[in-house]
């Protein structure tokens, strides 16, 4: 990609890839090698956190001017006015330039807004965790690098960089660091964060270590996993809180079906995300890197702490148990999802629900209901997947429903029709058409019978 021995052109390469996996590192690799080739260099770093104003753009723009024209110290006072420094003092010169860490296309058009402010031969590389910043920058995909996990051995190497310094006499069991190098599953971040927080300690701490990471994140490094998802719009937080909980390994055509129902736009959601660097596309299946999986989980278990049923989404057999047997759920739930290996009773009761005036998705694998008697479900409900529901009636609450999406393949569960009305059904477009329908077939029986009686009254006149 940076064809170096060319130069007649300038390139514009991206290094893509979510938080903590390489590209600033990879970025200053290339820099040190090859900016002695170049009459001039600059590597601006960290341009997301300088850059929160105009002011600390223009402050960029002295910053890049400085270093390429070797100190020389040039006023800039305006954004517009840095660009015109920039296309009139750089046009000639072969350089290297490197923004490190760029999340918004506005940084991008102050610091490097086209190829033609730079001299032939100049290359610009530019590390993002957003790949569609780098298309709306006219990069084209076969100058754009996606920096990915490490292998299983680079993995052990940085690892053993930072847990052992390299050392061989220290000695702990290798069934502990095959748990740690499974937790950082080849992110450079977290290999070198745990390795540096396990240096020198005992066979007993790694274990607690280990085991308290299976129950909360690292905060160094989910801090930085964060940072992408503090980015995005509210409907794909949403989205990504859905997939993070409840649907990392199934198919697109499912949760696209799936959070549809929900009133999100899922489509370009699913996009967003994959360009953001937060899941991957694995074939026809939805992945998603297991620390940021684990990110997007302790999100929702920040909302509270000690009260499950405060929380927006439960997935866990152990609070969906607690917050539906015991009758917890608050407006908060917007979702659960309880997907169970094999066959398992709890407790519903009747009114489980019906604080829950926000549930928007409802899915349950595997359970069964030790109650017996009717429950009743929110009229906000949208999406409610029972299979081999247990014996039972559901019942809504007087008022308009939103039900669009409702699973219960070999079920014996009973739904009263007359709680469907007409007008509640403008609001389910797939029961509507339905709906639509029957009134369409009653019409043209009514109109043949008619028909038919008004033949035999005739003939009975004629007779």
């Amino acid at each position: 990609m940076l064809n170096l021995e060319s130069c007649d052109d300038v390139v514009m390469i991206g290094l893509w890839g979510q938080g903590g996996i390489g590209k600033t590192t990879l970025a200053k690799a290339l820099y040190n090698d090859i900016f002695r080739g170049f009459e001039a260099s600059c590597f601006l770093a960290n341009i997301r956190e300088t850059s929160k104003d105009s002011k600390d753009l223009v402050h960029l723009q002295e910053k890049l001017l400085s270093e390429i024209l070797m100190g020389k110290e040039l006023t800039v006072f305006s954004v517009d006015g840095g660009i015109n420094l920039m296309r009139c003092r750089l046009c000639r010169k072969r350089v290297l330039l490197v923004l490190d860490d760029v999340d918004d296309v506005k940084q991008l058009n102050a610091l490097a807004g086209g190829r033609e402010w730079f001299g032939k031969g100049s290359i610009i590389i530019i590390t993002t965790r957003d790949k569609h910043l780098l298309t709306v920058h006219g990069i084209d995909e076969d100058h754009i690098y996606e920096v990915k996990t490490l292998d299983d051995l680079e993995a052990l190497e940085l690892f053993d960089k930072h847990a052992f310094l390299g050392s061989k006499e220290i000695v702990i069991r290798r069934d502990l660091v095959d748990s740690a190098l499974h937790y950082a599953n080849g992110l450079p971040l977290a290999l070198e964060v745990l390795g540096s927080f396990l240096l020198g300690r005992r066979e007993q701490e790694w274990e607690s270590a280990l085991n308290k990471l299976a129950k909360s994140p690292d905060k160094t490094i989910n801090n930085v996993l964060k940072l992408s998802y503090d980015g995005l719009e509210d409907y794909a937080k949403e989205i990504f809180l859905d997939i993070a909980c409840f649907f990392k390994g199934r198919s697109i055509e499912y949760i696209i079906e799936v959070l549809n129902s929900c009133d999100f736009d899922t489509t370009i959601g699913v996009q967003v995300l994959v360009e953001k660097s937060l899941i991957t596309k694995g074939g026809e299946t939805v992945q998603m890197h297991d620390l940021i999986q684990l990110m997007g989980m302790d999100i929702v278990k920040q909302e509270c702490h000690d009260d499950p049923g405060r929380r927006s989404r439960l997935w866990l057999c152990e609070d969906v148990y607690e917050v539906l047997s015991g009758e917890m759920g608050t407006n908060a739930v917007k979702a659960i999802v309880l997907d169970l290996p094999k066959t398992k009773a709890i407790y519903i009761g009747p009114n489980a629900f019906t604080n829950m005036r926000r549930l928007r998705l409802l899915i349950m694998i595997n359970v069964l209901n030790s109650f017996q008697g009717p429950i009743c479900l929110p009229n906000g409900l949208r999406c409610f997947q029972w299979p081999e529901c247990p014996s039972s009636v559901l019942k809504f609450p007087p008022g308009p429903k939103k039900l669009v999406r409702l699973d219960m393949c070999k079920s014996n569960i009973q739904v009263v029709v007359d709680q469907f009305k007409v007008r509640i059904q403008m609001n389910c477009p797939y029961l509507l058409h339905i709906y639509i329908c029957m009134r369409m077939i009653m019409i043209i029986y009514m109109y043949v019978l008619l028909k038919t009686l008004n033949a035999i009254i005739t003939n009975s006149d004629a007779c």
